[in-house]
């Protein structure tokens, strides 16, 4: 059987956040769609797509190390293609990086161009030289809602209701790489997931750069909160969650919306990155430290119970002693059920990175261990306050370190780990917690819960 004939096979291999998670799933379908079949790992494939992410440089070095070793793979076997999409094609100079340190690349797909992916590889097969396709032609409708999608199997999804961002918060480069927020049209949302109930789903995860925005940019009238109550009345979802939310724009009123939403989890998860309003002007989040905790107390007040985790950045250029401890007061004060806590690092191309007082590195790595630490002890304390209740968790399955253990969810995103079979996966069972860990709860099964 020559190669022509054979069926070709893709390995794609995905970095950052849930969007590009679900930009990945889109990828697959469309090459299932053109006859490719999916391979495990790259070792096996006809084309690798490297789908990438530009948060930080240390993920994109990363991502370059990976496509540097690709190179051999390419030598030994000519004919494979090699793609990289995602959002660190999107910034000024990736091109030329791109093709100074990895020229083995066969072409570039833009976060935008998803539905160019077939055009694009038949030029990349006749073309000697990297082929690009980032940009969207004049007037084009870039959302990628009617492409085909190959959803990993189980009752959750991702569902993305809004791309792009408008914040500019002045350390992030999404929007530069993601471009404005485009929201969905609500129909489109509610009928894709009334499809995902029907093929089995029973929790979704709203995707946006910023849910809370959803709406904004469109003539109609609903907004998040109303799409929130609209999919509550999918018969036969059970669960949904979203990410990420922003501050600023997550209105008390909203808080109030969700809280009569039985179908909406709470989990609250609203990046505070720092608790000092001089660091939050620097980062242009576009609210101060009394608000955000004031959105927090509502939250606590209209949802007893619920989780609100956080980001935070530490050592943001200028940020003071005076202006760390103000964060710290304020994990103090919200007593956040856990925090993703990282070190400052400048982005090219981003406002930050051209700002004075940046941050000895050493200071910075202080500061990160003691709000680690005061965290650790706050996670622990409110997990405790947990041990003997019962809750209901929905089954990922089997722990990698122990195949006897089931890792859960719960409604308020707590990690979670009982033993029991691995018929459990992807069922909601009720449980009883029995230890609190910083990071998890222990629990025992005691029966199905629907």
């Amino acid at each position: 059987m020559t190669r022509d004939e054979a069926v070709l096979h893709y390995h794609i291999q995905t970095y950052g956040c849930q969007m590009n998670e679900h930009d990945s799933e889109v990828l697959s379908g469309v090459l299932e769609d053109l006859g490719y079949a999916r391979a495990d790992d790259a070792a096996g494939a006809d084309l690798i797509l490297v789908n990438t992410c530009c948060v930080r440089d240390s993920a994109e070095q990363r991502i370059l190390g990976e496509l540097g070793r690709l190179k051999r793979h390419k030598y030994k076997n000519p004919e494979v293609l090699i793609g990289v999409c995602g959002c660190m094609v999107m910034q000024d100079g990736a091109l030329d990086r791109l093709r100074r340190r990895v020229p083995h690349v066969d072409f570039v797909l833009g976060t935008d161009q998803l539905h160019r992916l077939p055009e694009l590889l038949e030029e990349a097969q006749r073309c000697d030289q990297i082929v690009v396709q980032r940009e969207s032609g004049e007037g084009e409708n870039v959302l990628p809602t009617d492409l085909p999608r190959r959803r990993v199997e189980g009752i959750r999804a991702w569902v993305p209701i809004i791309y792009g961002c408008n914040n500019f918060c002045t350390y992030c480069i999404v929007p530069y790489v993601r471009g404005r927020e485009i929201s969905r049209p609500a129909e489109d949302i509610v009928g894709e997931v009334q499809r995902l109930v029907q093929d089995g789903v029973r929790e979704v995860t709203l995707l946006g750069q910023n849910v809370n925005s959803y709406g904004r940019d469109r003539e109609d009238d609903v907004r998040f909160g109303d799409l929130l109550s609209l999919l509550n009345e999918v018969d036969g979802l059970r669960w949904i969650r979203y990410t990420t939310s922003h501050p600023r724009d997550f209105s008390l009123d909203l808080v109030d919306q969700i809280a009569d939403l039985d179908r909406v989890c709470e989990h609250f998860h609203l990046p505070v990155q720092s608790g000092s309003d001089q660091i939050l002007r620097r980062m242009n989040r576009g609210y101060t430290r009394e608000e955000y905790l004031r959105l927090a107390a509502r939250i606590e007040q209209k949802t007893p119970g619920a989780s609100i985790t956080t980001d935070v950045i530490v050592g943001f250029p200028g940020e003071t002693e005076e202006d760390f401890e103000e964060t710290c007061d304020l994990f103090r004060r919200v007593r956040f059920d856990g925090a993703f806590s990282f070190l400052y690092s400048p982005r090219s191309g981003t406002e930050a990175a051209k700002y004075g007082g940046q941050v000895p590195d050493e200071v910075k790595k202080e500061r990160l261990n003691r709000l680690n630490q005061l965290q650790y002890e706050i996670s622990l304390e409110k997990n405790q306050t947990l041990e003997g209740s019962e809750m209901t968790v929905l089954v990922d399955g089997p722990s990698t370190r122990d195949p006897r253990v089931l890792r859960c969810r719960s409604r308020t995103n707590k990690l979670v780990l009982a033993e029991g079979p691995e018929a459990y996966r992807d069922r909601f069972v009720r449980v009883r917690v029995g230890r609190a860990e910083t990071f998890q709860l222990r629990a025992e099964i005691l029966n199905e819960d629907g």
